[in-house]
Parts: C-alpha cells; sequence; structure tokens
C-alpha cells in the first residue's frame, strides 16, 4: 500500500511544472496560419519564436508577466522594427498587440492555441 502511496504522489508531482505553465507558454496560430511558440526564457520571461513561413526562426519578441497578463516587445518582422507590447490569454486565445505613442495607439491580432 505504501508503494501504491508513493508512485501515486511521484506522479502527481511530476505534472507540477506543466500545471504551473504561464498561459502564454505554447503554440499559437496567426489567422495567416503562421505558428508562433512563447516558451520560457528565464524568470517572468517569455520569448517568441516563428516556427514556420518566411520568418522561421526568428524572434517575435519577449513578454514578462504572469497570470495571462503580459507587457514587452513584439517585432514586426516585415518592417524590422520593434514595438512596445502587450499580451493576454484568455482561454485558448492569445491577444498580441504592437503599441506606439506611450501604448496608446495599438494594433491587436488574437492568436488561438494549438
Amino acid at each position: 500500500m505504501k508503494k501504491i502511496l508513493f508512485a501515486m504522489t511521484a506522479l502527481t508531482l511530476s505534472f507540477g511544472p506543466a500545471l504551473a505553465a504561464e498561459p502564454i507558454v505554447g503554440t499559437w496560430k496567426r489567422t495567416s496560419g503562421t505558428i508562433i511558440e512563447y516558451k520560457s526564457c528565464g524568470g517572468e520571461d517569455y520569448c517568441g519564436t516563428v516556427l514556420n513561413g518566411e520568418y522561421k526562426g526568428k524572434s517575435i519578441g519577449k513578454m514578462s508577466g504572469k497570470d495571462g497578463s503580459y507587457k514587452g516587445t513584439v517585432n514586426k518582422l516585415d518592417e524590422g522594427k520593434t514595438y512596445s507590447g502587450k499580451a493576454s490569454v484568455s482561454g485558448s486565445t492569445l491577444s498580441l498587440a504592437g503599441c506606439v505613442a506611450g501604448g496608446l495607439i495599438c494594433k491587436t491580432e488574437k492568436l488561438a492555441r494549438q
């Protein structure tokens, strides 16, 4: 009985890191079909990388935050520019925005979790 209890406890604890992952972590699909992956790159920082298409392997920016609300930078790869950015996750939707004028004017795009 102790062996079974120990095995169940160990199995439950092994899921801890996966359950504790921030909502932004994972792969997301743009309406254009481009797949973006956000993963931890230290502390509360999450780096986005393009996984397919013309910009495969390029960084799309870095976000910091927790609990589904993030701020950071967004790279507009076709322009070669970096903007201040923000992101939020609600269910299986990532709202990603690039902003100018101190965050007063933002263009938001919604991505679907893959």
